[in-house]
């Protein structure tokens, strides 16, 4: 009996295990742009195992964006920022062209909000961190942000801190694609890596 119960739990414990990892997925293969989508004339590259970012001549809007829709789910994700670094993590997206509607994870330059949720073509900012937050991002260097996505309610961490959580109506009814982005304006590169997604 005894044994029998042991047996029993070990393969709850396995099966467990087994469904949890069915449902978190490395998005970079570290090879290739495999499993994503590239709209706009902006540079998307991997190189030395790393998701580069890069402004093209047209110095317009870019983004790289899944082949699949994520509801809820937690991701997280590497950045480096070199030269303007403005950048961004859409999340329950849809894009036409460089024209996309979804919300945006700012990742940016120091003093510029990173963390913060951003609607485009929309109501602009929704929340903004708190100024004292702003020393957690380590420009030039490399930073994790965490974003969990849950029916109406998102929450932002950069490098183990927690940078808003916000919970919207508008956000809780969509569906989408994550997607990076690189902002217009020219002269930005950032460095990706360790594209983890959970789904919730």
């Amino acid at each position: 009996m005894h044994i029998k119960l042991s047996l029993g739990i070990l393969l709850s414990i396995l099966f467990l295990s087994c469904a949890s990892s069915q449902k978190t997925t490395s998005l970079f293969n570290g090879k290739d742009l495999a499993g994503w989508e590239v709209y706009g004339t902006e540079k998307w590259a991997v190189k030395d195992g790393l998701l580069v970012c890069e402004s093209g001549p047209d110095k317009n809007y870019g983004y790289l964006a899944t082949d699949k829709v994520y509801k809820n789910f937690e991701l997280t994700v590497d950045f480096k920022q070199s030269a303007n670094g403005n950048s961004g993590v859409f999340f329950r997206s849809s894009i036409e062209g460089t024209k996309i509607a979804g919300w945006q994870v700012e990742v940016a330059p120091p003093k510029h909000d990173t963390g913060g949720i951003y609607e485009s073509y929309g109501r602009g900012w929704l929340i903004k961190p708190d100024t004292e937050k702003d020393k957690n991002l380590k420009f030039g260097e490399w930073n994790t942000m965490k974003i969990r996505v849950v029916g109406n309610t998102v929450t932002t961490w950069l490098n183990g801190i927690q940078m808003i959580e916000l919970r919207d109506e508008k956000i809780g009814e969509a569906n989408g694609k994550i997607a990076l982005q690189i902002h217009d304006g020219g002269g930005i590169k950032v460095f990706w890596k360790n594209i983890v997604v959970t789904k919730i």
